[in-house]
């Protein structure tokens, strides 16, 4: 069984393990810098399951960044029938893209 844990990152929830990459919202940090974080919510080690109340205490998450981008448009499309109203809205969402490189445990 695999080593992974649940981290709270900027209000969303993530499941992540050693040697992820994964996309969260844009963060403060430059690009290669190294951050940390420490909303653990689920800690998971083998056959061991740590189950913060609500944070998991003395864990953290070490994550490298590797790249700012935008995402893809989110288009939305809003109509009123019969009166000939249509408008159209577009969203690109600003992304970073993060490498775990450690779970870090008590």
């Amino acid at each position: 069984m695999k080593k992974y844990a649940v981290v709270k990152i900027g209000g969303k929830q993530y499941k992540v393990a050693e040697g992820d990459e994964i996309e969260i919202d844009k963060i403060d940090a430059e690009k290669g810098k190294t951050v940390s974080f420490d909303q653990v919510l689920l800690l998971v080690e083998e056959k061991k399951v740590k189950i913060g109340q609500p944070l998991v205490e003395k864990s953290s998450v070490k994550a490298k960044v590797l790249d700012h981008f935008r995402g893809k448009k989110v288009r939305t499309a809003t109509y009123k029938a019969k009166s000939r109203f249509r408008k159209v809205k577009g969203f690109r969402p600003s992304l970073t893209k993060i490498k775990i490189e450690k779970i870090i445990s008590a």
